[in-house]
């Protein structure tokens, strides 16, 4: 989380919360946070786990999650098969400061490749780093 510019007072959205591995770094930095997740078992747990906190969970696909009326950050490792969509829902979204997404390396090329004003890219995150390993190496993509 050191490289994000994530704050006490933002509004963050996990989207594609899985499990909380992001959420749970997000919470630590005291900003308020919306963890997106589709599935019903993942975000029952994703409540259980984080009630009391600053931590709220919608359950909805990440395509079908509105963003918020008011400015806002997204760190997340989304799903990767609408990753380009989602790119550009996020540069037509004039609320959104930053968005730091773990994606796979090939698409995040591509991404830096057709908005290089917007889009560049960051650290790469080897196959290790998952709990449940992708078949190959994911980067981080960040949109200013």
């Amino acid at each position: 989380m050191a490289s994000t510019p994530v704050r006490a007072r933002d509004v963050v959205v996990d989207l594609g919360a899985g499990e909380g591995a992001l959420t749970a770094s997000l919470a630590l930095t005291g900003a308020r946070v919306l963890a997106v997740e589709l599935h019903p078992r993942r975000a029952a747990e994703l409540r259980r786990r984080f009630a009391g906190t600053r931590v709220a969970v919608v359950e909805i696909d990440v395509v079908a999650f509105r963003w918020p009326g008011h400015a806002f950050r997204v760190v997340a490792n989304p799903p990767y098969d609408g990753v380009n969509a989602l790119v550009r829902r996020l540069l037509a979204t004039p609320q959104l400061r930053s968005a730091d997404l773990i994606v796979a390396e090939h698409t995040a090329r591509g991404l830096a490749g057709r908005h290089p004003r917007r889009v560049e890219l960051g650290l790469r995150v080897p196959r290790h780093a998952f709990r449940h390993r992708p078949p190959y190496v994911a980067r981080v993509v960040r949109i200013r």
